[in-house]
């Protein structure tokens, strides 16, 4: 997991760490097979209709994502000699 310091994936950000855990739960969820059940856990509570995959996980994430800003007229540099 994303708590202790002594791994590569240590969480600096609050913000980063509180994203890391909502993308673990959904996956843990909704894409994962559970070895007792044999499906995903939102599966066999009734919550989906079938079993994820990462890319339903990846389009989530981009409808959420905001729409890219416009950005400014580019000017270049004078040089003068």
């Amino acid at each position: 997991m994303r708590l202790t310091r002594l791994t590569n994936a240590f969480s600096k950000k609050v913000e980063n760490h509180a994203h890391m855990v909502a993308l673990y739960t959904v996956w843990y969820n909704f894409v994962r097979q559970h070895k007792t059940v044999r499906m995903p856990p939102a599966l066999a509570a009734g919550v989906a209709d079938r079993a994820w995959d990462m890319a339903d996980i990846v389009a989530l994430i981009d409808a959420r994502e905001a729409p890219a800003k416009k950005r400014g007229p580019h000017r270049k540099a004078k040089i003068s000699n």
